[in-house]
C-alpha cells in the first residue's frame, strides 16, 4: 500500500505545542508494543510499514510525539526519517518540513 502524504508545513501552534509537550525518547521495545497495540491485524499493510521503519533504523533513537488531533509521530533524528500515524486511519512518511518541525522541537527551539 503506498504511503500517504503528512506534512506538517502549516503546523499550527496548538499542534506544535502538543507535540512539544508529548515528545519523548522511545525505546524500540516501546515502539514495538505501540505498533502491536494500533496495529493487530498481522495482515494490516500498515503494521508491515510501521515494523519495517523499526527494522530499517537499528541502534537509532526514536522520539515518540501525540498532536492535539490524535496524530502519532515517530522520529528518528540520528537518520532524520520519521513516520506518522492515526490510529485506525492511516500512515506516511514524514515530509521535510515535519522533520525539520521535529527536529527543532527536539532541540527545544520553539
Amino acid at each position: 500500500m503506498p504511503f500517504e502524504k503528512f506534512d506538517l508545513e502549516n503546523l499550527d501552534k496548538e499542534r506544535r505545542k502538543a507535540i512539544a509537550n508529548s515528545i519523548r525518547t522511545i525505546s524500540v521495545e516501546e515502539l514495538k508494543a505501540l505498533g502491536n497495540e494500533i496495529f493487530r491485524y498481522a495482515d494490516d499493510p500498515w503494521r508491515e510499514a510501521f515494523f519495517q521503519f523499526i527494522a530499517e533504523n537499528p541502534g537509532a533513537t526514536f522520539h515518540h510525539a501525540v498532536m492535539s488531533d490524535g496524530v502519532n509521530i515517530i522520529y528518528c533524528r540520528d537518520k532524520d526519517k520519521g513516520i506518522w500515524f492515526l490510529p485506525g486511519s492511516g500512515l506516511g512518511p514524514l515530509q521535510a518540513t515535519g522533520r525539520k518541525a521535529m527536529s527543532e522541537i527536539i532541540r527545544g527551539q520553539r
